[in-house]
């Protein structure tokens, strides 16, 4: 947190239990820390693709952050005879409702007095189905939904909140735990494929398929939908109909649960958007535990959410950091 203010987060990330930069600022903020690896010497090569990677000329240590999404360099990585494995990881929808609505629940009625001086409210919602977790993740209070696939032929949503998070809208994925069986690029080619039904499913572009959230756990059309922060638009689908399973069978109940724990959650005014598939990799490229290298390849040190180690900005940071210590240490630093 300290870097990020370094390099012109707000002071409040300091000191708040739950810091947020703000997705409007940290272009700005990424920026310089661009300008700081050019003036060190780094280079950072735009318009290239990482096609090939000669392991025979590899005789100094390689960081491998290649982010969880990078699913082409997967396939090259397994082709080359890295050592893959599949593991746990999360899909499901992302969930809206009016921040108003998330306000009156989590805040027991507030005044707008309250509210101003607290900020929107924010949810932690987790229950378990049939032994799957479900929950939440990246909420963001007074947000948007916005579009995060990588190639044409899927359909993916995130969520972003800017620094003052004042949307009228209050978005979160609600995703379901799952543990597949199978090789990486099975598991791999699951998650392809849900993409793929949610652009079926969606309209023009990257439009993307949604259904009300009770019609959703009721199994019913929804003859319209309602206002949405999803800027390229959303189509109506009986998304009940065509998510896998488990995925469909435990969102539904994870709704109603936690509809009991906070009354009025499961309502008409929600919509569930989909769909939201890269909470975090589905596979592992597989590392020794004392020296983070690769255990198929030295001097490779596979680190960040692409590697399968971690899950989420911090926790790559963190690995990052960590994989840099363990070069320092080799050469006695």
């Amino acid at each position: 947190m300290e870097l990020f203010h370094h390099f012109g987060a707000a002071d409040t990330v300091l000191y708040e239990a739950h810091a947020h930069i703000g997705s409007d600022k940290l272009p700005r903020i990424i920026q310089n820390m661009r300008e700081c690896i050019l003036a060190h010497g780094g280079e950072i090569h735009f318009n290239s693709r990482f096609d090939h990677f000669q392991f025979d000329n590899l005789h100094t240590p390689t960081i491998l952050a290649i982010g969880h999404s990078a699913h082409d360099t997967y396939q090259m990585l397994d082709s080359l005879g890295v050592t893959l494995e599949a593991k746990g990881f999360a899909m499901g929808v992302r969930s809206e409702h009016p921040q108003e609505l998330i306000n009156r629940l989590f805040y027991h009625n507030a005044s707008r007095e309250e509210i101003d001086l607290l900020g929107n409210a924010s949810y932690s919602l987790v229950t378990q189905v049939n032994g799957h977790g479900v929950y939440s993740f990246c909420m963001c209070p007074g947000g948007h939904i916005v579009p995060a696939g990588s190639d044409e032929d899927s359909c993916v949503i995130n969520g972003m909140s800017a620094s003052h998070r004042n949307s009228p809208f209050a978005n979160s994925g609600i995703v379901v735990e799952l543990h597949r069986g199978g090789s990486a690029m099975q598991v791999l080619d699951f998650q392809e494929e849900y993409e793929r039904l949610a652009k079926l499913h969606g309209g023009f572009g990257v439009q993307a398929p949604a259904q009300r959230l009770r019609d959703f756990v009721e199994g019913k059309h929804s003859a319209n939908l309602p206002e949405c922060s999803y800027l390229p638009g959303i189509v109506s689908s009986r998304m009940d109909e065509w998510l896998p399973e488990p995925i469909r069978s435990c969102l539904k109940q994870g709704f109603r649960d936690f509809d009991r724990k906070h009354k009025g959650f499961l309502t008409n005014e929600a919509v569930i958007v989909g769909v939201e598939s890269r909470s975090s990799s589905p596979i592992r490229i597989v590392r020794d535990t004392e020296t983070m290298q690769s255990v198929s390849h030295p001097w490779l040190y596979p680190c960040g959410e692409g590697s399968g180690y971690a899950g989420g900005i911090t926790s790559s940071a963190l690995d990052g950091i960590n994989a840099a210590l363990k070069i320092a240490a080799y050469y006695g630093k």
